[in-house]
């Protein structure tokens, strides 16, 4: 398996947030970590590379444990991350906001070169040069799964893409991450948008209150309206 989560518990503070969560990612998968606003999925994603304390549990990437290990180390062993906020430098232009995500040649991972992703995300190419804060969100969504690639991760993981994105915007999306998958790239995509993830998605788990409540494929899912009406509508 590419990515292995067991038992993992996560706290702020006092405040128990995540409940034994486990599930895992198979090599050239796309797999949608799925649930409510306030559910648990950033959380999750924020323990995997480190920037939340894991109370107890083991995560696994490519065969070795990194539980607990630095985010800086878990980023430059080729797992990127994307978080919802974007976090872009605004000052700074497109091209020089690639250049920050530069790593080497990574070796058995795609290698993303600057021209590879303009190709990838055409708007990018367009705008080279404007400052990251003159782009819309859409656009700065674009840059930063951009600069993650830089680092010629092996697996991301992205952090709502498609949340208040334009539905021009999300079809982009779409084609991005089925081409980044076509490149041999693992996926993890946290979502409330059920329809998005039907496109892109191999697999499906759904987590509530920080607790992992279905796991299979996205034909499973949709054959249960239980499940879904459950622990997916609003």
């Amino acid at each position: 398996m590419k990515l292995t989560v067991e038992g993992l518990n996560s706290h702020y503070g006092p405040a128990h947030i995540l409940f034994d969560i486990g599930f895992e990612v198979g090599e050239g998968e796309v797999v949608a970590l799925l649930g409510r606003n306030g559910a648990g999925k950033s959380t999750t994603f924020r323990s995997i590379v480190g920037l939340v304390a894991q109370r107890s549990g083991r995560i696994m990437f490519e065969g070795k444990d990194v539980t607990a290990r630095p985010t800086h180390e878990i980023v430059r062993g080729g797992l990127g991350y994307v978080p919802e906020e974007r976090r872009i430098f605004t000052d700074l232009t497109v091209e020089e906001n690639l250049a920050v995500g530069r790593q080497p040649k990574r070796a058995n991972a795609p290698y993303w070169t600057r021209e590879k992703l303009f190709a990838l995300f055409p708007n990018l190419s367009e705008m080279r040069n404007r400052p990251g804060g003159r782009m819309s969100g859409g656009e700065q969504q674009m840059l930063t799964i951009a600069r993650t690639l830089m680092g010629n991760p092996t697996l991301v993981l992205l952090d709502e893409p498609s949340e208040g994105l334009s539905p021009k915007i999300v079809e982009q999306m779409v084609d991005a991450i089925l081409t980044m998958k076509k490149e041999g790239v693992s996926i993890v995509v946290s979502e409330q948008n059920l329809h998005f993830a039907r496109l892109i998605s191999d697999r499906a788990y759904i987590i509530e209150r920080g607790r992992i409540c279905f796991g299979g494929t996205m034909a499973e899912l949709d054959a249960r309206p239980d499940i879904r009406d459950a622990h997916l509508s609003l």
